[in-house]
């Protein structure tokens, strides 16, 4: 199988190595990986932000980037649940009419190509760290992830899974909202890293970087014994 892969720009910018960690995984399991070089931001920040014409430009650049009928795998559950849920908002009936529906059938957020798509839960991994995860709002009611990301880890050699209480409550990032209304994005970040740390779990996985910095943030301010990391860095490790 051939895909081609979507890097945000959270992670190009910021958490390069989940990107290549991303095409180590795909490729171990068996998946040929095409990247082009041009593609930029989804279009995502602008749309949040009420740029809408910005958004719909850096929209059409991306289905434009992405024209092959074959499926496109990223990193983020935010990205890709903005893509398949906003994308219709912005193109429907224009002149990206088609190319947006071929585009959004074939976009997916990474752990759900994995269970789903590629019927492969086990990607041969060594972890042996006690971990909890975080269920980023995006990936659980924009994207529809289920228990993906749970039986992903559950394969892993070595890793301890315990569940945190309120894993599916927002960790605070919400985008620009946590520099709009930092008090209560810190408030938020500072009950979510308590019931990681009440588990006694070393780290906080999740699908989304952008949860994973912004609670990275709060834990070195405040220098707590806990780290955080993608589920594709965990998924990489110990090969």
């Amino acid at each position: 199988m051939l895909v081609d892969i979507f890097i945000p720009c959270f992670i190009d910018q910021v958490y390069p190595k989940t990107g290549i960690n991303m095409v180590r995984v795909l490729e171990k399991l068996g998946v040929a990986v095409h990247y082009n070089g041009n593609q930029t931001c989804c279009g995502q920040i602008a749309f949040n932000s009420g740029f809408w014409e910005e958004a719909k430009a850096m929209g059409e650049k991306f289905i434009g980037d992405f024209t092959n009928d074959r499926p496109i795998v990223g990193p983020s559950a935010s990205c890709i649940g903005y893509i398949r849920n906003y994308f219709p908002w912005l193109f429907h009936n224009t002149a990206y009419h088609y190319e947006y529906k071929q585009l959004r059938k074939n976009v997916y957020e990474f752990t759900d190509f994995l269970v789903n798509i590629l019927k492969k839960e086990d990607a041969g991994a060594t972890f042996e760290h006690v971990v909890t995860y975080h269920s980023s709002c995006a990936a659980l009611r924009e994207y529809g992830l289920k228990d993906e990301p749970q039986r992903l880890l559950s394969h892993v050699k070595g890793l301890e899974l315990r569940e945190m209480k309120e894993h599916d409550v927002c960790c605070g990032f919400g985008g620009t909202f946590s520099v709009k209304f930092e008090p209560i994005s810190t408030a938020m970040a500072e009950q979510k890293v308590q019931h990681a740390l009440d588990t006694g779990a070393e780290y906080i996985v999740s699908t989304d970087s952008s949860c994973l910095m912004h609670l990275q943030g709060y834990i070195d301010k405040h220098q707590l014994p806990i780290q955080t990391i993608h589920i594709i860095d965990v998924l990489a490790s110990g090969w």
